[in-house]
């Protein structure tokens, strides 16, 4: 009981020394009020020298310290990009985010646009994880287009949407290509034709019709598979997967990519 009485009273001395001098700060990034331009161009030499966390800790004590000049909406938008440039995706995007919530019509707030869908973008990771990260990129790629198509950043956003959008089309193949291994055909069909119908324009579109013939000719579905081969080889055929599709189509194969068995005989050798 007198430990905790004799704490209480070191607790309460020393905030009230912390009072009395102004508050106690253990940090060691201790800035002094300074003129705006000054703090300013402290920050942009910090992150010339890329010193990325102490350039952003210097361009919110510009927007704390100066929260009404031009200056602060500039070092809002910056510290959104040190962020960026610091790997710290979580927190440029947030600073993207209060840029826009905060400048909506500021003749910058494309770039915080993009600063957000690129920070995204570079999270992405391989089509064997979760593509949620994928997905918000794709989401923020195409509302930068969406809202700023003439932009300078609208170019380089277009090219990264094209990546983003095979990235997605390779995570269902992956997906359709273990259902169909595990002879789940009618599971795999789904993912081969969600990449054919919503991602047309990614590399891997000519596999999925290919694969669309395997599943279809080893249920037994003769017309179906013929179908995906004819469009597979009237828009791709130069591709592999075309040559693929015409040995099963001429039965030098099976869908499973065996030696001709029982589908050829059920079908009379259409296959």
């Amino acid at each position: 009981m007198v430990k905790l009485r004799i704490g209480r009273i070191l607790a309460v001395s020393a905030l009230l020394a912390c009072v009395g001098l102004g508050g106690c700060d253990d940090s060691k990034d201790k800035f002094k009020d300074e003129p705006v331009e000054q703090l300013y161009n402290e920050a942009v030499d910090h992150m010339m020298a890329g010193e990325w966390t102490q350039a952003g800790k210097t361009f919110d004590e510009v927007d704390r310290q100066h929260p009404y000049s031009v200056w602060a909406t500039k070092a809002q938008l910056m510290s959104a990009y040190v962020a960026y440039e610091n790997n710290k995706f979580d927190d440029s995007i947030a600073a993207a985010d209060r840029f826009i919530q905060l400048h909506p019509g500021n003749r910058d707030t494309a770039y915080a646009y993009y600063i957000k869908a690129i920070s995204y973008y570079e999270q992405i990771v391989d089509v064997g994880r979760d593509q949620r990260d994928t997905q918000n990129a794709m989401n923020a790629l195409q509302d930068l287009v969406n809202r700023y198509p003439e932009s300078r950043y609208a170019r380089d956003a277009r090219l990264k949407l094209d990546l983003t959008r095979d990235h997605l089309a390779g995570k269902e193949m992956e997906i359709g290509r273990y259902y169909e291994k595990r002879a789940l055909y009618v599971a795999a069909i789904n993912r081969y034709k969600k990449v054919v119908n919503d991602y047309q324009t990614t590399t891997h579109v000519p596999e999925a019709l290919e694969r669309l013939s395997e599943c279809y000719t080893a249920l037994g579905l003769p017309q179906e598979a013929q179908e995906n081969a004819s469009v597979l080889g009237y828009n791709y055929p130069d591709s592999d997967w075309y040559q693929d599709s015409y040995e099963l189509m001429q039965g030098q194969r099976t869908g499973t990519g065996e030696k001709p068995g029982w589908i050829s005989r059920v079908t009379g050798g259409i296959l």
